[in-house]
Parts: C-alpha cells; sequence; structure tokens
C-alpha cells in the first residue's frame, strides 16, 4: 500500500488543495495530510482550526487522515514510513521553488515528490490570496470548502 504525504501550513485549506488531494487519491492508497507548524509564518488560522477545518471536509474518506507536525517535512516522513511527499504545481514558479526543496529531500532522506498540476478551475487560488480577501472582508467562501468559516 504506497502512501503519501501531503505538507503544507493550509491556512486556510483552498478549493485548490483539494483539487489535490483528489487527484493524488489516484495514484496513492493512501494520503496523510500534514499541518506544519512553521514559526516564520503569522498564521490566521490556529493550528486546531486548520485540523478542524481539513478534518470535516475529508471526514468521510477513509483514505485521508490528518495530522500536525513541527520541525522538517523529511524527519516526519521517516518517522512514519511514508516515502512520498505529494505536492501541487500552480505555475512556473512553483515549480522552480517545489524543485529545490524534493532535491534536498531526496539528498536528505531518499524522499521522492510527486507533483501534480493544479486544474485550470484552481490554479488561481492560494492560501496567501484567500487570508487578504478574508482579512479585507471579501467574499472568501467561493475559494475554500464550506467547512471554513469566520467567527
Amino acid at each position: 500500500m504506497e502512501k503519501a504525504l501531503f505538507p503544507g501550513s493550509f491556512d486556510p485549506i483552498t478549493l485548490g488543495h483539494i483539487d489535490i488531494v483528489t487527484q493524488g487519491l489516484l495514484l496513492f492508497d493512501e494520503i496523510i495530510i500534514a499541518v506544519g507548524e512553521n514559526s516564520s509564518k503569522n498564521n490566521l488560522f490556529t493550528m486546531d482550526q486548520r485540523l478542524a477545518f481539513i478534518t470535516e471536509v475529508f471526514e468521510n474518506n477513509p483514505k485521508i487522515s490528518v495530522i500536525s507536525y513541527k520541525g522538517m517535512t523529511v524527519d516526519l516522513c521517516q518517522k512514519i514510513d511514508v516515502n512520498f511527499i505529494l505536492r501541487g504545481l500552480r505555475n512556473s514558479v512553483d515549480f522552480e521553488f517545489e524543485k529545490s526543496i524534493a532535491q534536498v529531500n531526496r539528498d536528505m532522506a531518499s524522499v521522492e515528490t510527486v507533483f501534480l498540476l493544479a486544474s485550470s478551475t484552481t490554479a488561481h487560488i492560494s492560501s496567501t490570496i484567500v487570508r487578504e480577501v478574508i482579512k479585507n472582508n471579501g467574499a472568501y467562501q467561493k475559494f475554500v470548502p464550506s467547512a471554513v468559516t469566520i467567527n
């Protein structure tokens, strides 16, 4: 059974993330969504909120689990015995950034990265843009699953 780790901050989870997970399920038997804690990021949503959003989105899918982690992604891969990291690409900028990380991960831990292209309907969505829309009281709902709510 092949499983993949889909790491990210998911602040918040977007329809683009869901697109990549959906595509990933065509390749992997299990996907572990790993919500990372990045001390250099100023998150809009707490870790508990992000975990709750993702858990609600995928609550009826036994092939998907959700965890949180700190530290390096490759260390988590080794700890939970995962050989593949799943990453989504929206554009060439994403590719150049992700390629370097993938090469370092391969060198450090023999972990392979599988890149999936975002669908044309979600390629324009990023958590960064969604956060700005939310901060400015915009209509963020069209970019995120219904589980993402602002209290």
